[in-house]
């Protein structure tokens, strides 16, 4: 392991320890961050993020791990395989697991698992992202699509582009939509106050989210929502949106008294159908995958409450 050592000096006083370091190690920056994020920049002795200001005669030490082997290694993971073939693969993410490998998520992906899991996998995305044709929030669970050679990869995202991909979500909502159909077409870009956060704004991209009651629980309402846009967190901006938060979203909803009563730790979220017609055979392929244990169990404990 390599160990770069600084000492803040008044010409420095006040950059962010991102930028510093970047500056001082000749590193790029997006892998500085990353190794920000893993625990890797002290500043005063103490661990920091990358938005924090360096102080004048602050000592400031970075590690820089050995290399590691290109691409992510395969692990025995819990993702359940609905579908494979020579082409593709149809898998079940569970809520909590990154899709690819990203600043402080390096293991434990749905990358991992797969490479694992399936005899192959597409180039097209890279080495970090192999066979990752559209993506789900960490704490999103359900079905996605997995690309195992290039060819494949390319007509998948082509059936994405031209929304010829049906994504299918359950989601529970606080309130019940005033109608029982409806649409949100409001685009959607990164937060302008903070980018880790993404809003409705008029410098977002074209974002299109169907939705339809399925269930008025008068105090929340189980919706179908369907993608026909795919930005990132759409249907979570466009519910909170529209005043019908996800139910458990802290980051663009509330987490209170309803989520306690649920026993909810995550979102109520999950891709539960995809529909689409095999690139290479034409064939029609549809797959379901019911609602995991903790948000089927939710559902049932909020109509005993409602009923």
């Amino acid at each position: 392991m390599r160990v770069f050592n600084f000492t803040v000096d008044p010409g420095d006083a006040g950059k962010r320890l991102d930028v510093f370091l970047t500056e001082r190690t000749g590193l790029t920056r997006s892998r500085v961050q990353e190794l920000i994020a893993g625990g890797k920049a002290r500043a005063g002795g103490e661990a920091r993020d990358k938005h924090y200001r360096v102080r004048c005669g602050e000592e400031v030490v970075l590690e820089l791990p050995p290399p590691e082997p290109a691409g992510p290694r395969p692990q025995d993971l819990d993702i359940r395989i609905l579908h494979e073939d020579s082409h593709l693969a149809v898998v079940s993410k569970p809520a909590g697991m990154v899709v690819h490998p990203a600043a402080g998520h390096r293991e434990g992906t749905l990358v991992n698992a797969a490479l694992f899991s399936l005899r192959g996998l597409s180039g097209v995305g890279g080495v970090e992202r192999p066979g990752i044709v559209h993506r789900l929030d960490r704490d999103t669970s359900g079905l996605l699509v997995v690309a195992k050679d290039d060819r494949a990869h390319l007509l998948l995202q082509e059936l994405v582009r031209e929304r010829n991909l049906k994504r299918l979500y359950l989601a529970l909502v606080h309130g019940v939509p005033a109608s029982p159909l409806g649409t949100v077409e409001a685009p959607v870009g990164r937060d302008p106050r903070d980018r880790k956060r993404m809003a409705v704004t008029s410098r977002g991209r074209p974002s299109v989210t169907h939705f339809r009651v399925l269930e008025d629980l008068r105090v929340a309402s189980l919706l179908e929502v369907e993608l026909v846009t795919g930005r990132t967190h759409q249907i979570r901006v466009h519910m909170s949106y529209i005043g019908h938060p996800v139910v458990g979203d802290e980051t663009y909803g509330r987490k209170g008294r309803l989520e306690r009563e649920l026993g909810l730790s995550r979102q109520f979220l999950h891709a539960y159908r995809l529909r689409f017609n095999h690139p290479f055979t034409g064939e029609e392929m549809e797959f379901e995958d019911p609602l995991p244990g903790d948000l089927a169990g939710a559902l049932e404990r909020l109509r005993d409450m409602t009923s």
